[in-house]
């Protein structure tokens, strides 16, 4: 039998995977509502993974038996085993960014579009290639165009908080996502010019809603489980109820990436495949990213409260005057902005889920023993649990806004969140997320250009969709 051993394997005992599968049908429709609704997606890892007394088990996810007949996986949830999942020469990553399943190609124009390409597919090379090449063509846009755009969030919260006495902070954070997103990949032009005008950010919204329908759970108390379990996850959400919308960012970003689609010709790829291929980019991966992150990033340093404010306040006020401006040295001396986003980025990972098929028998380990997972089967990684493994990091749970400070900036390897290791930068030969580090530096400058306003703030949050729900209950402008 022809196996591969991953490189983490030592001289670890040798175990069955423990688990099961449930009765047929049934067994996924149960674990669905597990899932959803009777445990929540984190504590539907957690009970089973303290069941099988293991942090690799077998289960069924969601979406399950009707639009993802593949729903049987093997579960990881520690920091030794997940890496697997990053290893292209022994997992197939084909079809599988959106966990088990694929959206329908006709929600990108009827392209598979690079995010659902397996490596060993030579187009992913062309446009992976291609928005890594255009990414760092535009590289030095970045900090004047983000920080240029941010003016007008924080104007908008501080006459929500003087007219209504708290601010909603992610409609905010939603337009300067897709505001800057936009005119990064568009020259500058502003969508609010195009067919979009300001609805840019909620017609994208709902695109990627439908697409991501069958991992999502509403939680609507008016709204009977088993209708919205009939609604969202059971059959895929039709496109045809989203095509204007779709067709209007299609549009917008066609006549406004010129340069960027007479490249992709050049590589010899059809310009409106590059451009929906751009849409998805854009759309989904960089605004969608954000969309969490952001949110996330307020809510963490928000809980943390004023000590840490005040420590992020001087280091970030001196390493600017020091400098002259928010320029990318000043940046790289911010050892406490960048632990801070790295932190939130293992606490709160964009993405929580990745998965691949093993392309052959291999021999994985996590910290105590080794597993067989044969060809074919199904390998799904909860990043969440992964990020927050007791093996790895002190006190896991916890925001540790320090964690990645000094010597311990070591731990980064162990740091997940763009389907690679921090430490890694992405390839056109692998799958990590182009955008990697343009995510990392857009929170390192959204922190930046807050605490150079403001001394601190309280917030109040809750959990949203995929993410987080932050009000602003009050800001305390800087007073040096």
């Amino acid at each position: 039998m022809d196996i591969t051993i991953d490189s983490s394997v030592s001289k670890l005992p040798m175990k069955e995977i423990p688990g099961d599968y449930g009765l047929p049908f049934f067994g996924a429709i149960k674990d669905r509502y597990d899932f959803h609704y009777n445990q929540g997606n984190e504590e539907f890892f957690r009970s089973r993974m303290k069941k099988h007394g293991s942090t690799v088990f077998r289960s069924n996810v969601p979406p399950g038996p009707f639009n993802a007949p593949n729903s049987k996986v093997i579960v990881l949830v520690d920091a030794a085993s997940y890496p697997i999942l990053f290893d292209n020469s022994q997992v197939d990553k084909d079809s599988r960014f959106e966990g088990t399943y694929m959206s329908s190609p006709t929600f990108n124009g009827g392209y598979k579009v690079c995010a659902f390409l397996d490596t060993t597919n030579p187009k992913h090379s062309t446009l992976k290639g291609l928005f890594l090449s255009t990414l760092a063509k535009l590289k030095d846009k970045v900090i004047p165009l983000f920080t240029s755009s941010i003016s007008g969030l924080f104007t908008n919260l501080e006459k929500e908080l003087s007219e209504k006495g708290t601010s909603e902070f992610n409609p905010l954070s939603d337009k300067l996502s897709f505001e800057f997103t936009f005119e990064f990949f568009c020259g500058g032009k502003s969508p609010a010019d195009t067919s979009l005008g300001d609805n840019g950010s909620k017609s994208v919204d709902k695109w990627v809603f439908f697409q991501l329908a069958p991992l999502i759970s509403l939680g609507l108390k008016f709204v009977p489980n088993f209708l919205e379990d009939l609604v969202l996850h059971t059959f895929p959400l039709p496109y045809c109820l989203v095509k204007s919308d779709h067709q209007k960012i299609y549009n917008a970003f066609y006549k406004n990436m010129g340069s960027i689609l007479d490249e992709a010709e050049k590589l010899g790829l059809k310009r409106d495949e590059a451009c929906y291929n751009f849409v998805f980019l854009a759309g989904f991966n960089s605004y969608g990213g954000m969309k969490v992150f952001f949110p996330s990033l307020i809510k963490w340093i928000g809980s943390a409260g004023p000590s840490l404010h005040s420590r992020l306040a001087k280091e970030i006020r001196a390493a600017v005057k020091e400098a002259g401006g928010v320029t990318i040295s000043a940046l790289e001396k911010m050892t406490l902005v960048k632990s801070v986003v790295y932190e939130t980025l293992r606490m709160d990972p964009p993405v929580a889920y990745q998965c691949a098929k093993a392309r052959k028998n291999i021999i994985i380990s996590n910290h105590d023993a080794s597993f067989l997972i044969k060809k074919d089967e199904l390998i799904f990684g909860y990043q969440p649990l992964a990020m927050k493994d007791p093996r790895v990091f002190k006190n896991p749970e916890e925001f540790n806004a320090d964690r990645f400070v000094g010597a311990s900036e070591a731990l980064l390897k162990y740091v997940y969140w763009s389907n690679g290791r921090e430490t890694v930068d992405p390839t056109m030969t692998d799958k990590q997320c182009p955008g990697k580090d343009l995510i990392v530096l857009l929170g390192r400058i959204l922190v930046v250009e807050f605490f150079l306003r403001y001394d601190t703030f309280e917030i109040e949050f809750a959990k949203f969709l995929l993410g987080s729900k932050v009000t602003f209950k009050s800001v305390t402008k800087a007073t040096s």
